[in-house]
């Protein structure tokens, strides 16, 4: 690949990951809220275990074995295979509130990517088995990025996100979020490593706090984020 389209190419990767990519990811925490409430997660250092306990067990075994082969379905032209893996990957959400979540943040994206003339996008805006992730794979695919660094930049926007709401529930300063960064950016690529070693058979999730928090917080009597 020439320099001046690999450096587009790392651009549009970066747009991808962007805070500012209005999908709405900053309304959910998958979980953390509820775990926060139970005091499961206080501080700096439960904050950091409870993110690489659901990167470990559940990102790494789940989302991102699905990215990978949703992206090298997506380059093959095979979008019957990325549809079967989109419906796989919401089928496994362990709750109602993830499975919104994934269709919300996928069907947003759907509509971002056809206003940048991703004119594959379109049919996913309404399909109940749109999901980020795939949409996500698609991008990263028309847009010609490795498969490895789509996963790389998708897990790393998962944990932003998740830094960011704790940051919103606890008292515990930016300077604490760029610690936990830290920390995690350096874990990435050994779970992205791992996750594309998972035979089809073994994909799954391992992380039971993670879908009873989910569940718990839909019924939340007060909530920051959305259910």
């Amino acid at each position: 690949m020439p320099e001046h389209t690999h450096s587009i190419s790392m651009l549009r990767l970066y747009q991808l990951v962007s805070p500012a990519l209005p999908v709405g990811a900053y309304n959910f925490s998958q979980g953390l809220e509820y775990a926060v409430h139970a005091g499961w997660v206080r501080d700096e250092c439960s904050v950091l275990q409870w993110i690489i306990g659901v990167a470990e067990n559940a990102i790494a075994t789940l989302d991102v074995p699905l990215v990978l082969r949703m992206h090298a379905a997506w380059s093959d032209e095979d979008e019957v295979l990325a549809r079967r893996w989109s419906a796989y990957l919401l089928a496994s959400r362990e709750s109602e509130e993830l499975r919104a979540e994934e269709r919300h943040l996928g069907r947003s994206l759907a509509k971002i990517l056809m206003s940048l003339e991703l004119t594959q996008a379109g049919p996913f805006i309404k399909d109940t088995n749109t999901s980020y992730a795939c949409m996500f794979a698609l991008a990263s695919s028309h847009w010609k990025i490795d498969g490895i660094q789509t996963a790389n930049a998708y897990v790393w926007a998962w944990c932003e996100n998740q830094v960011l709401a704790a940051l919103k529930l606890l008292a515990i300063g930016q300077t604490a979020g760029q610690r936990m960064l830290d920390a995690l950016l350096q874990r990435i690529p050994a779970l992205v490593q791992h996750a594309s070693t998972i035979a089809d058979e073994d994909i799954g999730v391992a992380a039971p706090r993670l879908g009873m928090a989910s569940a718990w917080h839909e019924t939340q009597y007060s909530r920051l984020f959305r259910s």
